[in-house]
């Protein structure tokens, strides 16, 4: 963009602290002091920030900052907001990254931008979007990050200058806002530039920088007298007397800007800088700015008028024939006054045009008076049509147009607000649409622009959107498959806003008068979708027999089939169906395809189907798929809820595997993801419920406490079902801080709410384990009962884990010999089950179950497999009071290599899995009667080609 150059040679009076602190952060990004010498540090680099009033000088700083990082061979990057650009969305990204792929050809942008081609590359203004779902905002921030992060590494080592960063557009600001404390982390210097009133709520982090500048931005103050009087005499000559200096500086108040123009003004009247003139300055400097300034500009005559008006409509980089056609001039008439301009220092530029400095421009556009001001902005989306700039470039100007019923203004503003959802600025794209709802559109326009704008508001104010669909539903709406769309719309977002009961409504209103088949079907799918999540669903039973008869006679021919396959599935696992039916329809279901980002579709369906897997003891399957859906949402842009229940729900997969410390790291992903989308959201329940799961289970109680009080995991509880159950995880976490009574109660709460849907299987929600333990305290007949109960349920289930997991129960609430004997077949179980650490759990029961019974033995050797399993899985707990049964056997627990077990227990680990994989290739040997080193070679390629463990493939190889 251009660049004012009247001042690049000025010296910076005053401001040797802020420009040392630029030379330091030179120094330390280049590796260079000042003086030329290497430094002896690591290069690394900064974030600095300048803030001041108007015309302080900070464009002439970061000017100077941009010169003095090019002359240390730095690679430049810098933009500058706008304030007529401010609803222009990622301006200020593009005037950044745009240029560092200029004149590439579109394979060669491929190339270089890799998986984040279709994602940032419409934001850039590289590509055209493309037709599938956007970006959300956070994927698209993401890309944006590695775009930068790239390039500061590949063209190190790089400045990124943003002067007037309070002008900058939201899209943009928020992206380089959360990216900055990144900076000192990379070879690259950002500085920022702004006015300090008006920086935006969400650039925040601005104000307080991360290290340098004593974690505050560098404040400009006003020049002294002595400064001013530096300035002046550097302008004037060093004739200009004291008197001549003060009186500069007294009605400039110390303005470096307000001080250049005052000294030009002197130097264009003649006058003579000594006190006899000085009374004259405070007329001049009124010239200056505000009505001085437009008097001055008025004097150039009409027509110059007309052209400064055009630029000041148009903002920056302002191209002089543009102008010319927004004014209505001719070329030469628009030649003559952009000379006027640029000798009057309101304009400057050859090529593209820019205003002397942002203050000009303000009070250039705010004298234009308002009807003027008004059709200027249509002149100019006008133009920038007929030029082939495109609807997006145009809508900032008819926002600023009065609502006229004109066809032409709604179709550009829908067509802007198309390409601009889809290049992820949803917040732009809703303003258009809404400017377009008010022209207003024709009648038979409107519930297509109110569905337009709802979903453009889907993501961020779902309130809003709700009404915007409903108000569409109730216009006359001629287009049937416009109404349909609406209508999945409007469930998705009531659902996604734990207002599960209005979706199915919603859904069934419609149903009710639908009458193509094919529509119909989905509509019942998707009811049946949202009332499968529904906690407080009237009639489960009635629905579970009516979607296992509509699933039982499809084929899964198209999307909608299967998705109703798949929900046939999940209801299988959830009424605790035997195993080997769910997995015949999670099969079904799966052929001819399930993908998670399938253009107007929830991922809801996929993901249950998947799970199922896991579930039925399957988890390298359930892995296989999550991968295969986290890379469809990667591939989408989706790094909001949708990844975030990705990475939480992986991490309940490597829960239930016994894998606990790659549980935690992945669902501490996962909540920081969900963090991002915003607190109470299913995505934080999912989350903090797994997370809190993952700490008992590596017996952090109190870390897990603390968690549930942090995010309020706690009544009352969610509407949509979630899981793990968020009521029986609370249940269960009040258990491991012995409150047994105030468990009981919650877990009784649990299976009164879940019992009467038919949800029983103990694998999906063991709600009656729990009670069982904590019954025992107080009434140990009826924890009897219930354990027994949940038992049965779990034969019924049919998987190894889930059997074994109830008879540990059943063990640990019965007494006498009957103890051993569940332990015995529990641990039988789950060594056939994936369920390592439930199995380490069996191990170390058992162990001290026959220890106390006097059979020392045996008592060993269950009591060191039950350490080692502990230590693989990461259960620090367990491995503690495997360590005391040991020691009360009078045994020697085996020593690890350090006290943190996460990370010194490594060669345990491996030996453990390798054992583990031995057993399971052996017995996968037997029953296949095939060589073992056939076994491994079959699954060595199977691991090349899913990318899991050998260990789960073995397993799940052995249990299929």
């Amino acid at each position: 963009m251009g660049r004012r150059s009247t001042r690049s040679n000025r010296t910076l009076f005053e401001r040797e602290s802020e420009l040392a602190a630029v030379d330091e952060a030179l120094g330390e990004l280049t590796g260079l002091r000042a003086d030329g010498a290497e430094s002896s540090d690591r290069p690394r680099g900064a974030l600095l920030a300048f803030a001041g009033r108007a015309g302080i000088g900070k464009t002439t700083l970061l000017a100077e900052v941009r010169r003095r990082a090019a002359a240390r061979g730095c690679t430049v990057l810098s933009a500058r907001g706008g304030d007529q650009e401010q609803r222009v969305a990622f301006h200020v990204a593009r005037q950044l990254l745009q240029p560092q792929f200029a004149g590439a050809a579109e394979a060669d942008l491929r190339a270089q931008l890799g998986s984040w081609y279709d994602i940032v590359g419409p934001a850039l203004g590289l590509c055209a979007p493309t037709d599938g779902a956007p970006p959300d905002q956070q994927g698209l921030r993401d890309g944006l990050d590695w775009v930068l992060t790239h390039l500061a590494v590949q063209r190190a080592p790089m400045v990124l200058a943003l002067d007037d960063a309070h002008w900058a557009d939201p899209e943009s600001l928020r992206w380089l806002a959360a990216f900055a404390p990144r900076a000192e982390e990379l070879p690259l210097l950002l500085v920022v530039a702004y006015r300090p009133d008006e920086l935006p709520d969400h650039a925040e982090s601005f104000r307080g920088l991360p290290g340098r500048a004593g974690g505050r931005p560098l404040d400009l103050e006003p020049l002294s007298a002595v400064a001013v009087a530096g300035l002046v005499r550097e302008a004037l000559g060093t004739y200009a007397d004291d008197a001549f200096c003060r009186e500069c500086w007294a009605v400039t108040a110390g303005n470096p800007f307000e001080t250049v123009e005052l000294t030009a003004k002197v130097r264009d009247r003649g006058l003579i800088p000594t006190e006899a003139g000085a009374h004259l300055l405070r007329d001049l400097a009124a010239a200056v700015k505000g009505s001085g300034l437009i008097a001055r500009l008025e004097r150039l005559g009409t027509s110059t008028v007309r052209f400064a008006w055009a630029c000041a409509v148009l903002g920056t980089e302002i191209h002089p024939l543009l102008a010319a056609a927004v004014a209505g001039l001719g070329h030469e008439e628009a030649a003559d006054a952009a000379d006027a301009l640029r000798g009057a220092r309101i304009l400057t530029g050859a090529d593209t045009l820019e205003f002397v400095h942002p203050l000009i421009a303000t009070a250039v556009y705010r004298a234009i008076p308002s009807g003027v001001r008004v059709a200027l902005h249509g002149q100019a989306a006008w133009c920038l049509i007929n030029d082939g700039q495109g609807p997006s470039a145009a809508a900032r100007h008819l926002l600023e147009t009065h609502p006229d019923g004109d066809t032409w203004v709604v179709q550009q503003l829908r067509a802007a607000a198309g390409e601009t959802l889809r290049s992820g600025a949803p917040d732009s794209a809703r303003s258009y649409l809404a400017r377009a709802l008010r022209e207003p559109p024709p009648f038979e326009d409107r519930a297509a622009v109110l569905y337009e704008l709802g979903s453009a508001s889907l993501l961020t104010e779902p309130a809003t959107t709700v009404n915007h669909l409903r108000a569409a539903l109730e216009e006359p709406i001629a287009d049937r498959e416009l109404r349909h769309h609406i209508v999945y719309r409007l469930s998705q977002v009531l659902a996604h806003s734990d207002r599960l009961a209005e979706a199915s409504d919603t859904l069934a209103r419609e149903i009710r008068v639908t009458e193509d088949a094919r529509v119909k079907l989905r509509m019942v799918a998707e009811q049946f979708m949202w009332d499968a999540f529904r906690a407080d669903e009237p009639d489960h039973p009635s629905r579970s027999r009516r979607l296992t008869k509509l699933a039982d006679r499809l084929k899964g021919r198209d999307l909608t089939e299967r998705y109703i396959i798949g929900l046939r599935t999940w209801d299988a696992i959830l009424r605790g169906e035997p195993a080997h039916v769910a997995l015949h329809h999670a099969e079904r279901a799966l052929t001819g395809g399930l993908g998670w980002a399938e253009p107007d579709r929830g991922f809801e369906v996929p993901v249950l189907v998947a799970l199922a897997f896991m579930y039925a003891d399957r988890p390298g399957r359930t892995e296989e798929l999550f991968a295969a859906g986290i890379a469809d949402f990667e591939r989408q842009g989706w790094h909001g809820a949708h990844l975030s229940f990705g990475y939480t729900l992986l991490a309940y997969v490597r829960y239930r595997r016994g894998r606990l410390a790659e549980a935690e790291d992945f669902v501490r992903a996962g909540l920081r993801l969900a963090e991002r989308v915003g607190p109470g959201t299913p995505a934080h329940w999912y989350a903090v419920g797994i997370l809190i799961e993952v700490l008992l289970a590596r017996g952090r109680v109190s870390e897990a406490a603390q968690t549930a009080e942090d995010y309020s995991f706690s009544e009352p509880f969610p509407a949509a079902v979630v899981f793990p159950d968020a009521q029986t995880v609370y249940g269960e976490l009040l258990l491991a801080r012995g409150l047994t009574k105030d468990a009981a109660g919650q877990l009784a709460a649990a299976g009164r709410r879940l019992d009467p849907r038919g949800i029983r299987n103990p694998a999906w929600c063991p709600w009656q384990l729990h009670l069982a333990r904590a019954e025992s305290h107080d009434a140990p007949e009826r924890a009897v009962t219930t354990a027994l109960e949940a038992l049965s349920r779990a034969r019924q289930f049919g998987t190894p884990s889930a059997i074994g997991t109830a008879l540990r129960t059943a063990a640990e609430v019965s007494s006498g010999s009957v103890r051993v004997k569940y332990l015995e077949e529990s641990v039988a179980h789950l060594e056939c089950s994936p369920a390592a650490y439930e199995l380490a759990c069996a191990l170390v029961a058992l162990g001290t179950e026959l220890r106390r019974a006097g059979r020392p033995t045996e008592a060993a050797e269950h009591l060191y497999r039950g350490l080692d399993a502990a230590v693989q899985c990461g259960a620090d707990g367990l491995v503690e009071a495997a360590r005391d049964e040991l020691a009360a056997a009078g045994l020697r627990p085996r020593r690890l290599h350090t006290t943190d077990t996460d990370t010194l227990t490594t060669r345990e680990r491996t030996a453990a899995t390798m054992t583990a994989e031995g057993r399971a290739k052996a017995e996968v040997a037997k029953e296949l009667n095939v060589d073992e080193p056939t076994v491994a070679r079959l699954l060595s390629a199977v691991y090349r080609k899913m990318g899991t463990d050998s260990t789960g493939l073995a397993e799940a190889l052995k249990l299929g």
